[in-house]
């Protein structure tokens, strides 16, 4: 007596895009399902429609050139403080001997901290805060350095506007900062040739009229009786503030696409 044999079955599914040609958006899968009995392939073809909710995906901007993201990575690592405070730094901390621990901790911690930042950036493509989608633990991390850039433009953005006022204050025949006959100036103010004229004299309370320009020409400290005395905003400054505030707007409301042309120009000139 004959055993009868079981039946073998082999399953396999294979799944390819309809044919649709020229057409746009989401496109229509076509599920083929090939079932093998007794050396007999059954096949068997499903068209499965996509969901009817459109899945967004977000485009981010991109560089136009590798030049602009260079440049911005520049300006953003040499900006105005290090161009403004380092030499004094490197004067108040021995000169040439303060370059040799600040390069070797530039190398060992700025540098790679420095990369993994950008690289961090790049890959996600996304702000300071929507890259700690990664380890939503830390994203704290990304609104503390949005803080820190606010922080940092209201100052920084004071001082372009002070070199903004130096700018225009010095299309002058004589630059108001040279000479102590200006109606800012107290008597304590020396000049530079009055100075080194007379040896003997005691200058410890002297000042140059250069820094009481600055005091008390551009700022008015001499009018203010403490931090608690602010004073009228003074409209020369203010016109500045507003000026460098207009640029900004216009540097950045194209995105990258206008940030990097712009620091075609703002490099050169120490930002």
């Amino acid at each position: 007596m004959s055993k009868s044999k079981c039946p073998v079955v082999l399953m396999s599914s294979v799944v390819a895009p309809a044919k649709e040609p020229n057409a746009m958006g989401p496109k229509a899968v076509e599920l083929v399902l090939v079932k093998e009995q007794n050396g007999v392939q059954l096949t068997n073809s499903t068209l499965i429609n996509p969901t009817q909710t459109p899945v967004e995906t977000q485009e981010r901007e991109t560089w136009g050139k590798k030049i602009d993201f260079l440049l911005s990575v520049i300006g953003f690592a040499v900006d105005l403080a290090n161009v403004w405070r380092f030499p004094y730094l490197c004067y108040k901390n021995g000169g040439g001997a303060f370059l040799v621990p600040y390069l070797l901790f530039m190398l060992i911690a700025g540098m790679p901290l420095f990369y993994m930042e950008l690289a961090l950036g790049q890959f996600n493509r996304e702000g300071a805060a929507g890259v700690w989608k990664i380890c939503p633990i830390l994203k704290g991390v990304g609104f503390t350095v949005i803080l820190i850039s606010l922080y940092v433009g209201f100052f920084y953005n004071v001082i372009i506007a002070w070199a903004l006022h130096y700018l225009f204050s010095s299309f002058t025949v004589e630059l108001p900062w040279v000479h102590c006959n200006n109606t800012w100036n107290s008597p304590n103010c020396s000049e530079a040739r009055s100075s080194n004229s007379s040896s003997s004299s005691d200058h410890t309370f002297r000042t140059t009229p250069a820094t009481e320009y600055f005091e008390r020409g551009v700022l008015h400290l001499h009018e203010s009786r403490g931090i608690d005395d602010l004073g009228p905003p003074r409209w020369q400054l203010t016109s500045c503030l507003v000026l460098v505030i207009i640029l900004l707007y216009f540097s950045l409301w194209k995105g990258v696409k206008t940030s990097g042309k712009v620091r075609l120009l703002t490099l050169p000139a120490g930002e």
